[in-house]
């Protein structure tokens, strides 16, 4: 009996010793658990900045260049500071958006330049083709005030000109136009702007015409 009673202590020393032993690897397993199961979470969709658009307004530009057209009024126009000796050359400025729509101006000399410029303008437009998804041509095409051309609507979240396009007469005048932003090429989160000025792009084509 007294060997049965010695064998029973050891036995529950052992087993208290293993519970204990137990207790103390449940904490801990509780311990790290709890942490990566209170870390675990739905990340949010990413968001743009809510970007306010002005009212449409615009002003007609007629002054010494040999084309006039209305441009919004949340613009102002500046002379292209890069090529100086070219006087109707300008920029309509947009600083609400960070950004313009260079007009350069050629008139149309010899009857090759058309062909010269109309290719000058594609290669410009295809330059973009390494960050695009994709081109668009839209053609311009009104007999009634001499007014033919091409659009180049460039699809692409890194494409740093989103717009270009050229307008002519087919004889006298030769008008490319492009848009720009000064920020990091992301036409994603622009693509509200991009529409807004699109709209403002249709505009002129609608209004300008050659003296």
């Amino acid at each position: 009996m007294m060997h049965f009673t010695q064998i029973s202590s050891s036995f529950l020393k052992r087993y208290k010793l293993s519970a204990v032993v137990i207790l103390l690897l449940t904490g801990i397993i509780g311990i790290l658990v709890t942490p990566s199961c209170s870390n675990d979470f739905t990340p949010k969709p990413r968001g743009y900045f809510r970007i306010a658009l002005p009212e449409k307004k615009y002003i007609l530009l007629d002054s010494v260049y040999p084309y006039k057209f209305e441009y919004p009024a949340y613009a102002r126009i500046t002379n292209d500071p890069l090529s100086p000796l070219e006087k109707n050359w300008i920029n309509i400025e947009m600083p609400v958006f960070h950004g313009r729509i260079h007009i350069s101006y050629k008139p149309l000399t010899e009857n090759n330049l058309l062909v010269k410029y109309t290719e000058d303008t594609r290669t410009l437009a295809l330059k973009h083709m390494a960050k695009a998804s994709g081109i668009r041509n839209i053609a311009i095409n009104d007999p009634g005030r001499k007014m033919y051309g091409l659009v180049y609507e460039i699809n692409g979240m890194g494409a740093a000109s989103p717009y270009q396009f050229y307008l002519t007469d087919s004889s006298r005048h030769f008008l490319r136009g492009s848009l720009y932003f000064d920020a990091i090429p992301n036409n994603d989160s622009l693509a509200p702007v991009i529409d807004y000025v699109k709209s403002d792009i249709q505009h002129l084509f609608e209004t300008i015409n050659w003296k």
